[in-house]
């Protein structure tokens, strides 16, 4: 859920399911594959596509200038393989990322024939075993900084948002910015992947929970990969207590426990909320979506009726 950084607003309005399957149709046309009956997994940050007639997934970033981002995720996705550890897997043989139609495209090993998620604690043993690799310096791995993604997607929200609207998200981005500065991280600083939750851990066809969606990975206090099933689980309710007790279990920490997560829960949310603003011109739901949860945080209601994208 994280928000793309750089779109202007006629990209944002252009990234149609019409737009993205042209541009996936130019992608299997440059890698010798067949477009024919692919399936839409999802139409967001990317649009990401199934083909029917290889085990290949076709992602197409919405955002024109992320090249050098989806450069490093390629680079993280090589690294990983190069330490078996369980993660999505390049296509081989294939230059990538590719620029295609204006597009950023990259082509990804299928991992399963139907959806199928991993557990929480699967999730807190994939993200313990990841917070213990030490990165190379040859990715460029940039610091995280969510207030630079806040920013970007405040001003990409010109058409959709109301002046009132958007002077609360500002004002209230600037307390936020100023209360996190002030935080004292407890965990180390280091790798972390940038938008870990239950969504982004599959079960591999061959049993095996592997992380997927790597455009995040970078480096920040590790608290950041604990926020997203904290906040799941505490303010959202998408996960029980049951399993968010296991994914504590598994991981070692809990983050509700620390003194600081309530002001990373709100930059998250504030984050998450922005995200499905950039989304309002694609569908009538996301423009819904956009202001129940701009109200719940302005009158700090439930964000239990809040729906999962």
């Amino acid at each position: 859920m994280t928000a793309g950084n750089g779109a202007n607003g006629s990209d944002r309005v252009e990234f149609t399911e019409e737009s993205a399957g042209a541009a996936l149709r130019a992608a299997c046309e440059s890698a010798d594959l067949d477009p024919a009956g692919a399936e839409l997994l999802r139409l967001g940050s990317n649009a990401v596509y199934r083909l029917a007639t290889a085990p290949v997934i076709v992602r197409i970033a919405r955002d024109r200038d992320g090249l050098p981002e989806m450069e490093r995720a390629v680079g993280v996705a090589r690294w990983l393989a190069e330490q078996d550890f369980p993660a999505a897997r390049l296509v081989p043989g294939l230059a990538q990322p590719a620029m295609l139609d204006g597009r950023v495209v990259t082509f990804w090993e299928n991992a399963q024939d139907r959806v199928e998620y991993a557990t929480l604690e699967e999730l807190a043993d994939l993200l313990r075993r990841l917070h213990w690799l030490e990165e190379p310096e040859s990715l460029g791995l940039p610091y995280f900084d969510p207030f630079a993604k806040v920013w970007t997607s405040l001003r990409e929200l010109d058409d959709v948002i109301t002046a009132e609207d958007r002077g609360f998200l500002e004002e209230r981005a600037q307390r936020l910015s100023k209360e996190y500065d002030r935080l004292d991280f407890v965990l180390p600083f280091g790798l972390i992947h940038g938008d870990a939750n239950i969504g982004n851990a599959l079960r591999h066809r061959n049993g095996q929970a592997i992380l997927i969606d790597l455009d995040g990975v970078s480096l920040a206090p590790r608290e950041w990969d604990l926020i997203l099933t904290a906040l799941f689980y505490d303010r959202l309710g998408w996960h029980t207590r049951s399993q968010y007790e296991a994914f504590v279990h598994h991981y070692g920490f809990d983050l509700l426990n620390w003194p600081g997560y309530s002001v990373l829960a709100d930059i998250r949310e504030l984050m998450m909320t922005l995200w499905v603003g950039q989304q309002v011109p694609t569908s009538e739901r996301f423009a819904e979506e956009f202001v129940k949860r701009v109200h719940a945080i302005r009158t700090d209601g439930s964000r239990r009726d809040w729906s999962p994208f």
